[in-house]
């Protein structure tokens, strides 16, 4: 029997969520762009359409706000958990630590259910931002009932009321996050649900995955290179300085994609509100030309285009985020995609139980 190392091109299930074709550069959301879903939908409508399988009609739409609204205040005996837990601590195990509190008596059921995945999705950033500003030492922001979760998240974090631009550049980004086919997270989710364990414990597990640097790291390179850059006339010496040297452009090109990454194309577009108001940015989009440009000139027909990582670190950048929060931000975007999966295999679920070649010594004499 042949193994495939990290299993990869393995088809492991069927699915009608999402579709990833790094060949054409396709991201499909339940029969839908991606990437014109982020620039022309709010994350609720787009979280509605992974669940149910089809866009909200406006009735819909704002029953899941209400849902949603309610949702967002963090229980008290979740509160006293975050308190309790150490200081050292990172925010994706204080993430899978409240999340495994979240499966009491009520919620640990099979099989999962919606309800289960808008109230996770809903407390994510709320448990993030009341995490960062306890460590703070700033005072605790409860959310507004009015602002959408985009915005939500980002007056928890920050206590001011969010500008539109930037409230429409981490919209864009959460949904581009939300869903991206049988990566190792979602695949951890869905083997944890397989056995019929709950909603809570099968998201812990994806968290678990998320954690990991090859899978969830942030795009701590690319905001290292931009910071290293620092100006718009250090972007082409910088640049042709590590070209010179063989070495590579951090944000540009793709495992998967061959192509243009549609959610970096679908980024360039939320954030043109953006340009000309944000110094970090505007150097961000200077560096994004010049690189193109350079890497043309140095690497011929490579077709090196901006992947999603570099506008990721560009508007979290230039909207002030602690650096420590950006894999559990893009966690908190990534949430409906997983409770996607876990209903999805939920409703016509057999445990994974894949086979292994044992390479271990055999016991000396006949058996």
């Amino acid at each position: 029997m042949a193994t495939v190392s990290g299993l990869e091109g393995v088809v492991a299930g069927e699915t009608e969520i999402g579709l990833v074709d790094g060949e054409k550069g396709y991201l499909v959301y339940r029969g839908y762009w991606a990437k014109e879903l982020a620039i022309s939908r709010s994350y609720e409508e787009v979280a509605y359409l992974l669940w149910n399988g089809h866009l909200p009609s406006s009735e819909e739409l704002e029953m899941l706000k209400l849902e949603m609204a309610a949702a967002r205040a963090m229980p008290e005996y979740l509160c006293r958990i975050v308190d309790l837990l150490p200081a050292s601590v990172p925010m994706m195990l204080v993430l899978q630590s409240t999340v495994a509190a979240l499966g009491e008596q009520g919620n640990a059921t099979w099989p999962p259910t919606l309800r289960q995945a808008v109230r996770l999705t809903a407390l994510l950033p709320s448990i993030i931002a009341y995490r960062y500003r306890r460590l703070k030492g700033l005072p605790i922001v409860e959310p507004l009932p009015e602002l959408g979760h985009a915005a939500n998240y980002l007056y928890m974090l920050n206590g001011q009321i969010p500008e539109e631009a930037h409230v429409q550049a981490l919209s864009a980004y959460l949904i581009l996050c939300m869903e991206h086919g049988m990566n190792a997270s979602t695949f951890a989710g869905r083997v944890v649900l397989s056995t019929e364990s709950d909603m809570c414990a099968a998201v812990c597990g994806a968290i678990g995955a998320m954690k990991g640097p090859l899978h969830g790291g942030a795009p701590s390179e690319v905001i290292s290179m931009l910071a290293d850059i620092g100006t718009k006339e250090r972007a082409e010496p910088w640049i042709r300085e590590v070209l010179d040297k063989g070495g590579k452009i951090m944000g540009f090109g793709h495992r998967i994609y061959k192509t243009k990454d549609p959610r970096a194309e679908a980024l360039k577009i939320a954030t043109e509100e953006m340009i000309g108001k944000d110094p970090s940015f505007d150097v961000a989009i200077h560096v994004e030309h010049t690189a193109i440009r350079l890497l043309e000139e140095y690497k011929p027909g490579r077709r090196l285009f901006t992947n999603v990582e570099f506008y990721a670190a560009a508007i979290l950048q230039a909207l002030e985020l602690d650096p420590e929060i950006f894999t559990p931000t893009f966690t908190s975007g990534r949430i409906v995609g997983w409770t996607s999966h876990i209903l999805e295999q939920a409703a016509n679920n057999r445990i994974f139980r894949p086979q292994s070649i044992y390479t271990g010594p055999m016991p000396e004499g006949e058996f």
